[in-house]
């Protein structure tokens, strides 16, 4: 991928979105805003025809990519990378029902560097939903079609928000919005995974973790670690890497008000080893800062978290 074109499109992008409130065309390809890799991993499950888990890997590859989640149009170079590996634990040949465990993942270029920065790493221990072999998968925003579509429908538009928030402040709103109607639509069905307060990192609760007042501060986070640090290190190291560690003052007062958030882990799993490398050159009292800051929000990440304060290898 050719980063600097991808960062600065999707920059351009969100500008248009945010200014005019209309759709923007950046490129003239059709398709999904998302490549997205799929893998479904059947190896749990014995005494089963193992065809349908390579029809459904392929169905949902192709719905992924194929869908048109947003009014904008993507050339190749700017679709956001993600993935999604489902993990099945129980199969019932007779009715169709697959439970199992996803495992979503998402990407975004850096700017002018070859670098991708990780922007989502969970996992979702409450997929449950029925799929027989051959079965088409149809998108609709009006309707719940099926508890699998649903997912599917509800994480795309959660990688895409994002990934927008990383690139103009609030520039997640619409999708935001799309995935708060696929939970509305979810609750209505009593389906596992959506019930508001159910648990504290369901699908109901990673949206509001992004959407409630009292956590929406992370989207302002993701905005100034994104674009106004890693993006900005290219030009200014020192200069870049203040302002993430600044979010990370801001992550702590966010803690302090609701340290349950689910938004707080999928802060730690995208990021923590990460940041090992944002500080690997500053001074030893910047690391000791983060360090101290981090360790109050992550105290069972000790082990990760020394990696900080360690110095570089020459």
């Amino acid at each position: 991928m050719n980063t600097l074109t991808a960062s600065f499109k999707r920059v351009v992008l969100l500008m248009c979105l945010i200014a005019a409130g209309c759709p923007t065309l950046l490129a003239d390809e059709e398709g999904s805003e998302l490549l997205c890799e799929v893998e479904v991993n059947s190896s749990r499950i014995n005494n089963a025809n193992k065809d349908i888990f390579n029809t459904l890997q392929e169905a949902i590859k192709e719905y992924m990519n194929e869908t048109k989640w947003t009014d904008a149009q993507f050339g190749v170079n700017e679709k956001i990378q993600c993935k999604l590996f489902l993990n099945v634990a129980t199969y019932d040949d007779a009715t169709g029902k697959i439970t199992g465990e996803l495992q979503i993942q998402s990407q975004r270029p850096v700017y002018n560097s070859t670098y991708t920065t990780t922007l989502i790493n969970f996992k979702d221990n409450k997929i449950d939903f029925v799929y027989q072999e051959g079965e088409p998968l149809v998108f609709s925003e009006q309707d719940m079609q099926s508890n699998l579509t649903a997912i599917l429908n509800f994480y795309a538009y959660m990688i895409i928000a994002i990934d927008f928030d990383t690139f103009a402040p609030n520039g997640g709103d619409p999708y935001y919005e799309r995935a708060a109607n696929v939970v509305r639509l979810a609750q209505s069905t009593g389906e596992t995974g959506w019930k508001a307060f159910e648990d504290t990192k369901n699908r109901a609760a990673v949206l509001s973790a992004y959407t409630d007042k009292a956590t929406a501060a992370i989207r302002e986070i993701l905005y100034n670690y994104h674009r106004q640090g890693l993006d900005q290190m290219i030009v200014s190291v020192d200069k870049g890497r203040a302002t993430i560690t600044k979010q990370l003052e801001t992550l702590k007062q966010l803690y302090d008000k609701a340290p349950m958030s689910v938004c707080l882990s999928m802060f730690k799993d995208a990021k923590l080893d990460e940041l090992v490398n944002v500080y690997s050159k500053a001074n030893m009292s910047e690391k000791e800062s983060v360090f101290e800051t981090l360790y109050a929000i992550y105290p069972a990440e000790l082990t990760r978290l020394n990696k900080i304060k360690q110095e570089p290898e020459n």
